[in-house]
């Protein structure tokens, strides 16, 4: 059986909040780089969704279109043999001349799409409006977007504005290419809910369908939202001219998210305010059904399962993304392939996956209303230097679209929706305490090895893996000596690991003046051992350097192709180790790295600063060494994405931002709302330290821009390290004053 074809899409939404746009293409920069269409033609995709979007070439009238950017993409895309599935309203109300209320929108949409048509008469696949359903949500029933309106009647009007448009769109399309065909997308979910809210879940599990069920012809006297429509304002004869002139998508367009199921709860104390909703009759929590303890997932298997049943017609899954870490959107990805490809072969007409948002999207976290920046990366990632950069998905794309299949050691765990931790809620009609079932690692699934199972970071490493859903093993210098040959050998032959990741090392850089051979033996040694038997074995390698193999003399931060030059032992032992690690093997990655904070550690500045100023008491800190800090998750999670896209050489990550020490420990106080602390700010010279420190040694990277900034990192940690403090005193004070002798006192 032939395999599924593999689709690409670009996040092209272009909404309207008040009287600002929100572009992404221009977020992305794909509205200035053609070269990305080479980088998806790579990837082996037969169709890429693609704008010509209504608001981007006829902004102010049709009378004045601007065809030049959309010219020159299409022509690149012949020549590249991708089909495109031109999008004319992504999330949009139109251009300033319409909306979503207004009747003049569907004839003008169609006005516009005859004009795409004649423009490139040979596109045959188009989307005229995506998601109808979902856009109507959210302009006209929750006001989110253009005309921000906030009631059932706005709803339906702009729900069947868009159908219609929909309509007379492909009907002008089809009298230039009478091939056209309609590929129409829609937001396909599932709601559950309590038993008093079972009414509302009837209801939207049914409402979900209207733009499909529009378009077929289906909404007749007999279905089940006719009074709905009609209680609402729309005309029988409005609803009976698609009964009689029927338009059916040809292929029906599924999008589907983790998200896209909801869960509907009346007992609202137990849920987060921003969740709270009401109907005319109840109040209730809406929140992702994933989350809630006795909600089973329909899953998208069974939604697309349902979608062949209700309309027997071709079904592709145009939408599959998620955010999140690179193995889970790895792993989301092929649980949407493999439910696909199951039902393709047992007689299901599923057409394609479509790698969607191949550039990834901003500011969806906040539903496209405020600009925020925050970023998801998709196939391509756009935080890493002056290019798309192709992550671990690439590959698996690529080998997905020549041969159906993939295999990587991160696939054979579940993903986080399907593993215990997901859990915020539980569902009070059905949940009854049950023990819970971890999920059972195949034996045969290949680890992770982390060395230095005692330190700081190898710890952090170990937590984050097992938050991940990462199988590692965390090894101490016993089970795994990294300068012995022998020890290192055994150990890989034991685990078989797919990579090793070497936090262990010498990390006392004062004393490894006076003990340079125990330093270079860990920090160098170790490092040089773990490449030769990498190399040999075909296993990935991650270690780690320091900011210390610099001289100082820089008065800019210092980036990867600057030259390194040590001047003190440890700086050294780490610039030897980088050295040769590449010459043994090329394929390893070497992340440079400075002064680590974390939560889950007590030896670190931040931890020392903290805990002065709640103190009371003055805290010096030097005042002429400029530095750059590192919150251990962000460059764990930020080295596991890394390692899993098998990315290589010299890579800077630590936290943005310049500080001097005492400048740090300001910024640590003021985050703390801490006033009146004292900071003695000192030179270096001062502390009399016995390693040479660089007067300048901040990070800075022309690979990537993956790091948050130092004052992020510090405002989500200071409140946990607080926490933490505030902890250890009332154990003190419990300690030294007994219940009783406080009460006898």
């Amino acid at each position: 059986m032939a395999i599924i074809d593999l689709w690409g899409g670009v996040e092209c939404s272009c909404n309207r909040v008040g009287e600002q746009f929100f572009d992404q293409l221009s977020r992305n920069g794909h509205w200035e780089r053609i070269s990305d269409l080479d980088l998806f033609a790579s990837l082996g995709i037969k169709k890429l969704r693609y704008p010509v979007l209504w608001e981007h070439v006829a902004p102010q009238s049709l009378d004045t279109p601007d065809w030049s950017w959309s010219d020159e993409r299409l022509q690149r895309l012949q020549q590249l043999q991708i089909d495109p599935i031109v999008g004319l309203v992504h999330h949009g109300s139109g251009p300033v001349y319409t909306d979503l209320s207004n009747d003049n929108f569907a004839p003008l949409l169609a006005q516009y799409a005859r004009m795409v048509a004649e423009r490139y008469p040979w596109v045959t696949y188009y989307t005229p409006v995506n998601e109808p359903l979902t856009t109507a949500r959210f302009s006209c029933l929750y006001g989110f977007w253009y005309p921000h309106q906030t009631s059932d009647k706005a709803f339906v009007r702009a729900l069947l504005n868009q159908v219609k448009g929909t309509k007379l769109a492909m009907q002008a399309i089809r009298e230039i290419n009478p091939a056209a065909k309609l590929v129409q997308t829609e937001d396909l979910g599932q709601t559950h809910s309590t038993k008093l809210l079972a009414y509302q879940a009837a209801f939207e599990n049914e409402r979900r369908w209207l733009s499909f069920d529009l378009l077929c012809g289906k909404v007749t006297p007999k279905h089940k939202l006719w009074n709905y429509l009609i209680q609402n304002g729309v005309e029988p004869t409005e609803l009976l001219e698609f009964v009689e002139s029927p338009l059916p998508p040809d292929i029906f367009g599924i999008n589907h998210y983790i998200t896209s199921e909801r869960y509907l709860d009346e007992h609202l104390s137990i849920f987060p305010l921003h969740t709270h909703g009401s109907n005319a009759h109840h109040k209730y929590a809406d929140v992702e059904a994933v989350r809630v303890k006795g909600v089973e997932r329909t899953g998208i298997k069974n939604l697309l399962q349902e979608t062949w049943q209700r309309y027997q017609g071709e079904i592709a899954i145009t939408e599959a993304h998620l955010c999140c870490t690179r193995e889970e959107q790895m792993r989301w990805f092929m649980e949407v392939w493999g439910a696909a490809t199951e039902l393709k072969q047992a007689g299901v007409n599923i057409r394609a996956v479509t790698a969607w948002a191949l550039l990834g999207s901003y500011d969806w976290n906040s539903l496209l209303t405020r600009n925020n920046s925050h970023y998801e990366n998709g196939v391509f990632d756009l935080r890493m230097g002056n290019k798309p950069w192709s992550t671990a998905l690439v590959k698996m794309l690529k080998s997905l679209s020549k041969t159906g299949k993939y295999q990587h050691d991160v696939l054979q765990h579940k993903g986080w929706w399907d593993r215990e931790e997901r859990y915020a809620y539980w569902h009070r009609d059905v949940y009854i305490s049950k023990p819970t079932h971890k999920p059972i690692l195949d034996k045969k699934q290949r680890p992770l090895l982390i060395t230095g199972a005692t330190g700081t970071l190898g710890q952090a490493f170990g937590r984050i893996c097992q938050d991940r859903g990462l199988h590692y093993h965390l090894l101490t210098r016993a089970e795994m000596d990294i300068a012995n040959p022998e020890s290192v050998a055994a150990a890989v032959a034991r685990y078989n690991p797919w990579a090793i990741i070497n936090t262990a090392g010498y990390v006392r850089v004062d004393e490894a003046e006076k003990e340079p051979g125990k330093c270079y033996r860990e920090n160098t040694k170790g490092p040089i051992v773990l490449a030769e038997i990498c190399k040999a074995a075909n296993i990935q390698l991650l270690t780690f350097s320091s900011d210390l193999v610099f001289d100082g003399k820089k008065a800019t931060p210092y980036v990867e192709e600057d030259q390194p030059n040590p001047q003190n032992v440890y700086g050294n032992s780490k610039f030897l180790a980088e050295k040769e690690v590449l010459r043994i093997l090329p394929e390893a990655l070497v992340i440079r790295t400075s002064a680590f904070f974390g939560i889950g550690d007590r030896d670190n500045f931040v931890y020392f600063a903290l805990q002065s100023f709640l103190q009371g008491n003055p805290f010096e800190a030097v005042n002429d060494i400029k530095i750059t800090a590192t919150y251990i998750p962000d460059l764990i999670q930020n080295s596991l994405d890394l390692l899993i896209d098998q990315a290589n050489g010299i890579w800077h990550l630590a936290n943005s931002g310049t500080f001097t020490w005492a400048g740090l420990a300001q910024s640590i106080a003021d985050i703390a709302l801490l006033k009146d602390v004292q900071i003695i700010s000192q030179p270096v010279s001062s502390f009399r330290l016995s390693a040479y420190r660089p007067h300048n040694s901040v990070l800075g990277s022309t690979k990537s821009y993956l790091m948050p900034s130092v004052e992020s990192a510090l405002q989500r940690c200071i409140p946990v390290i607080m926490q933490t403090i505030a902890r250890e005193r009332t154990a003190l004070e419990q300690n030294l004053f007994p219940a009783e002798e406080k009460l006898s006192g």
